[in-house]
């Protein structure tokens, strides 16, 4: 029992670590000026293969690789999630780059009702009245923020639904999380290069101007890697209903920093929206809990049938 609550604890506080890791990044992207995103993008895809292909190498895991390569279907689906994933990230450096973190933290918000709707369009899931309550409210939200953006808020919902389509396309893979990184990285590593060569050629690029410069570049792969081992080591330790509640640490913080490191303004149009979402989270949250709560009455009563 003790040995249990110890790996709930390890698991407990790598999820802490990952999401926190991942709601301050809207404050290491600006340090990677005068670079663009396209610039960053590139070189964190370089990076993070160079980055999770060191961690592989010490932790000599690559029993994986051989049957993977005999089963075409999942390296498709791989490959897939790995232009997905580039789509996410691109989006994302963009975003914080240019002054949209709010809105960028608006869409990890909106990401857990987008994964839902997922689930009910693709996986043919049956939804529980409070869920179809969320996703109504979560749809409600978006229209009044396309009102008080004068836009629909784009970044919000490419970020919302490529990670959304990323997790489900990393549920049809079933690979570890260090061990899909590998693989996506090394899908869209000779792009990746090949675009670096070309900016370099041109005097475009950024990396080799300045030692702290390319150390930063070179630092993203580790600042994308470390975040999701911490995300594997959890996931295997507690339920995915904790790391459910645990995901919205990294859009708070991302929204905090946005409103008060970055000082971006927040019309009561969208104060409105954003607490629209929030009220989504928390009947989802509510569900969950509640949902959590009836199982574990009915697991001894189920136990005592069955004995």
């Amino acid at each position: 029992m003790a040995e249990g609550a110890r790996e709930a604890r390890v698991g407990l506080w790598n999820g802490f670590a990952a999401y926190g890791m991942w709601g301050l990044f809207p404050l290491f992207w600006p340090l990677l000026e005068p670079a663009g995103a396209a610039d960053i993008l590139a070189n964190r895809m370089v990076w993070s293969l160079v980055a999770v292909g060191a961690m592989l190498l010490v932790r000599r895991r690559w029993a994986w690789i051989r049957p993977l390569l005999r089963q075409p279907r999942r390296l498709g689906m791989l490959a897939l999630a790995a232009a997905t994933v580039s789509v996410n990230w691109g989006v994302y450096i963009w975003g914080v780059n240019s002054g949209h973190v709010v809105e960028t933290s608006l869409g990890y918000f909106i990401n857990p009702l987008v994964t839902i709707a997922f689930g009910v369009l693709v996986l043919r899931e049956r939804l529980r009245p409070a869920q179809w309550a969320a996703v109504g409210v979560g749809t409600a939200a978006v229209l009044v923020l396309t009102v008080a953006y004068g836009r629909p808020p784009w970044i919000a919902l490419t970020l919302a639904f490529s990670f959304a389509t990323y997790g489900l396309l990393k549920k049809k893979v079933g690979l570890g999380g260090a061990e899909s990184l590998a693989v996506e990285s090394a899908v869209m590593f000779p792009f990746a290069l090949a675009f670096l060569v070309y900016l370099g050629v041109r005097g475009e690029g950024t990396f080799g101007h300045g030692w702290g410069h390319s150390a930063l570049l070179v630092l993203s792969g580790a600042i994308t890697a470390v975040p999701l081992m911490c995300f594997g080591a959890a996931a295997l330790r507690v339920p995915l209903t904790t790391l459910g509640l645990l995901q919205y640490l990294a859009p708070v913080s991302q929204f905090l920093i946005g409103v008060a490191v970055f000082h971006e303004t927040m019309a009561p149009a969208r104060w409105a929206g954003f607490a629209l979402v929030w009220v989504a989270l928390l009947v989802l949250s509510g569900d969950a809990l509640r949902r959590i709560r009836v199982e574990r009455r009915r697991a001894p009563v189920l136990e005592a049938v069955a004995g």
